[in-house]
């Protein structure tokens, strides 16, 4: 009877301890299956915080770059090129009375159609140079008018030039139609009345005039 009773409760002790050992493994069990479950779950959190591509080179982009800062700006002159571009200061020539002016007038005059102080205009065609150096240069603009007018007779003189931009005031001798640079021909006989265009007269200063020159 004891026997009995003895063996009942061991194997009730047995079952016992062996369902406490079960119950231990399906708590091991279920603890490692929610840490792997949870593992994926960070490897995702992580892949998603992670920067991608295009982020990346946003981000470069909003850097500045040093090259790029240095091609925005403006590029500096140079000393040399300043000093090279800079205008050259102007000093006055005289240009001695009796020096010689040749231009061509540039429009027709007539005796019967103009008036005294009728302006025209004309062109310098021979360099006028002082002491060696260039001062009134082929192409020059001077000014010119009717410094008298009688029947089939006119004279015109010189007034003024343009030099660098500057009107000088000029004074000559006046000059007629038949004095124009040519070849004289004898017997030919004299027509004053007519100025035409493109005919070149010499003029000759019959004062001092002062024109700028540049240094």
């Amino acid at each position: 009877m004891l026997d009995s009773q003895l063996y009942r409760r061991l194997s009730l002790a047995v079952a016992v301890l062996g369902f406490m050992t079960m119950a231990g493994c399906a708590g091991q069990r279920a603890t490692v299956a929610s840490t792997d479950s949870a593992q994926p779950a960070d490897d995702g959190a992580s892949k998603a915080t992670a920067p991608s591509p295009a982020d990346d080179a946003a981000s470069k982009a909003a850097v500045p770059s040093p090259a790029r800062d240095a091609t925005s700006k403006a590029p500096e002159a140079s000393p040399a090129r300043v000093s090279a571009d800079a205008p050259k200061p102007l000093h006055l020539v005289t240009l001695p009375r009796g020096t010689e002016i040749t231009a061509v007038v540039e429009q027709t005059l007539a005796s019967n159609k103009n008036h005294w102080g009728d302006p025209f205009a004309a062109r310098i065609v021979k360099p006028v140079k002082v002491d060696g150096k260039t001062v009134l240069p082929r192409g020059t603009e001077v000014t010119g008018s009717v410094w008298e007018v009688k029947k089939n007779e006119l004279k015109v003189v010189l007034d003024s030039v343009v030099v660098h931009g500057v009107d000088c005031d000029l004074s000559t001798h006046s000059r007629r139609p038949s004095d124009k640079d040519q070849p004289k021909r004898r017997g030919q006989k004299k027509d004053n009345s007519k100025l035409s265009a493109r005919t070149q007269l010499t003029f000759k200063l019959s004062k001092a005039a002062a024109v700028p020159v540049k240094a």
